[in-house]
């Protein structure tokens, strides 16, 4: 490996590791998903949807799944901590947000490896818990090895680093652009010239791998949905509602987390989270996975709202379960379930209460809920307007989204609590 202190390299040289480093993302991203995909079919036999497996299993099979996936995962998981500090870095765990803000590369292998082979476990079995999390994870290690052994300077790894970072979001949620806007807005919180080129050529890079190789069509494929005189003021209502819905999601998971917190062995918590969650779904199976199912069924079709609210609120503590015993996952996917759905039922209930408002389409508030939704729980509105108008293609919700955004992160950031990645630019405030 390079010193520190070697040169920076040519312009070129670092859009070439750029372009390697979005390759590699998009690669971990493929191959998670492989691994998945193995692991689902050794549970249920299915390979696919994760609602669409869990309801072709009977209720004792779902619960039983859960269960044992949950131990299983705290047990690597507990024995991955172990492995860990017998390793170099000792027992230091560098998240790969953390490593971008502080300007590190040394990501721990043994940790990273140990965390994700126990998210594979969870993800696998019905936790839920997002899947791309890891995905991110494991493009931004690889990102982080290429950039330890490349003839570039210190500064120039960091890049590399977030270069990992931006193709992994991007690759993982088919959102290239706000793959970029991520790691300019939550992992750096400012514009810097010498990242903002390299970034856009790795979610590029990844991008086209991922269109080419998998599939070109926006992650929640939808019917295009059209504005109504009303759109602007139910995006603020939905903004209000939802920013105060994910305050108080933010906080329910840090109480749950504490509660959990009780008990000291990985394996317990994990164990006892899996239990819980596949007793849920044994009633249920709309629980199971990160929630990507049930929303693409919500933005395709228009189900009663009596369906899409005795889901919410079961997913709603199912994740709160899975999070909060400690199993390895991501939160963007059931974030924007919550909004969606809570979206769709600001629209119904609206339509019924008041017939004289007309409200349109309730999969435009769905989508202006999603928004507003992981606002409220990254304070990054900017990622979430990129995030949701490229995962939908509804480019003419743009200005609803960003009222709705805007006044999410307006209510959300009122109460002082920690937003999920934290946020550069209030830290350094």
């Amino acid at each position: 490996m390079k010193p520190e202190s070697a040169p920076a390299a040519s312009t070129p040289v670092l859009w070439f590791f750029a372009v390697v480093a979005g390759a590699l993302s998009a690669g971990a991203v493929l191959g998670f998903h492989a691994l998945i995909a193995g692991v689902e079919w050794l549970g249920t036999g299915y390979v696919g949807s994760m609602v669409a497996a869990a309801k072709s299993l009977p209720p004792w099979h779902r619960a039983l799944l859960g269960t044992v996936g949950g131990l299983l995962a705290g047990l690597l998981l507990q024995w991955g901590r172990r492995w860990a500090t017998r390793g170099p870095a000792g027992a230091e765990h560098l998240d790969y947000i953390e490593a971008a803000r502080e300007g590190r590369v040394d990501l721990n292998n043994r940790t990273t490896l140990a965390r994700s082979a126990s998210s594979l476990l969870s993800v696998s079995t019905g936790a839920s818990l997002g899947r791309e999390g890891t995905m991110v994870q494991l493009g931004a290690w690889f990102a982080a090895k290429l950039a330890q052994f490349a003839p570039l300077s210190e500064q120039q790894r960091n890049v590399i680093l977030t270069c990992g970072i931006a193709a992994g979001i991007g690759s993982a949620y088919h959102a290239p652009v706000a793959g970029v806007v991520f790691v300019l807005e939550l992992a750096l919180g400012f514009l810097a010239a010498q990242t903002v080129a390299p970034v856009l050529i790795s979610s590029a890079t990844a991008a086209v791998l991922m269109f080419g190789l998998v599939d070109p069509a926006p992650l929640y494929a939808m019917p295009t949905v059209s504005l109504v005189p009303s759109t602007l003021a139910m995006a603020l209502v939905t903004g209000l509602i939802c920013g105060g819905i994910g305050w108080a999601m933010l906080d329910l998971v840090a109480r749950t987390r504490t509660a959990f917190g009780r008990i000291k062995a990985p394996a317990l918590r994990l164990g006892l989270g899996g239990v819980l969650v596949g007793l849920l779904s044994a009633f249920v199976p709309e629980v199971w996975g990160n929630g990507y199912s049930s929303i693409t069924h919500l933005l395709q079709t228009q189900p009663p709202w009596t369906w899409v609210l005795l889901v919410l609120l079961v997913k709603l503590v199912a994740t709160l379960l899975s999070t909060g015993s400690g199993a390895i996952g991501g939160m963007f996917t059931p974030t924007l379930f919550v909004g969606s759905t809570s979206g769709y039922l600001i629209a119904q209930a609206t339509s019924s209460w008041l017939p004289a408002v007309s409200v349109g389409d309730p999969r435009m508030l769905a989508v202006v809920g999603m928004g507003a939704m992981l606002t409220a729980v990254t304070h990054a509105p900017l990622m979430a307007i990129v995030m949701v108008l490229e995962m939908t293609n509804q480019f003419q919700l743009a200005v609803p989204v960003m009222v709705a955004c805007g006044v999410a992160h307006a209510v959300s950031t009122q109460f002082g609590t920690k937003p999920m990645y934290g946020n550069p630019i209030e830290v350094h405030n």
